[in-house]
């Protein structure tokens, strides 16, 4: 019992970190898109 709750804590922490670097490249991907130059072809 002890070992499911440790790989559901590892998981939940995963999922967290996951989460978290998947807003941080959004975020720069925003900021790269509003502070670049047009494209006026």
């Amino acid at each position: 019992m002890k070992k499911l709750l440790l790989i559901g804590a590892l998981a939940a922490a995963a999922y967290v970190v996951y989460r978290q670097v998947s807003a941080n490249q959004a975020e720069k991907d925003l900021w790269n898109e509003a502070t670049s130059e047009p494209d006026l072809r």
